[in-house]
């Protein structure tokens, strides 16, 4: 079958369990970073890096930002958070347009 060409529609094609399985992982991956961060580190919340993950080897396994210089770091971690605000806006905007059409300026119809 194919894959709706509609903003959340294709999201109601996933199965129940793949919708399960994927925000169990996305879950999984925050409780772990919730627990390294109060084991081996200071929380965002509390003066920590933000965008900063603790999980080891979960952002860089083959370490390929071991050369990069602390200001490209906190750099690409800026570039990070702006990203995924900027994904969560695309979402939003995928979600008012499926509900209210007409809601987002410029979006054709599908």
């Amino acid at each position: 079958s194919s894959l709706p060409a509609k903003g959340l529609d294709a999201w109601d094609a996933v199965p129940g369990w793949g919708k399960a399985q994927m925000l169990l992982f996305a879950g999984l991956i925050e409780f772990h970073d919730e627990l390294f961060h109060s084991k081996r580190g200071t929380h965002y919340l509390r003066g920590g890096t933000p965008g900063k993950n603790m999980v080891p080897g979960l952002f860089d396994p083959f370490n390929l930002s071991g050369s990069k210089t602390e200001e490209a770091k906190a750099r690409g971690r800026d570039v990070e958070i702006k990203n995924g605000r900027l994904a969560m806006i695309g979402i939003a905007g995928l979600y008012f347009q499926s509900v209210l059409p007409g809601s987002v300026p410029l979006q054709p119809d599908c």
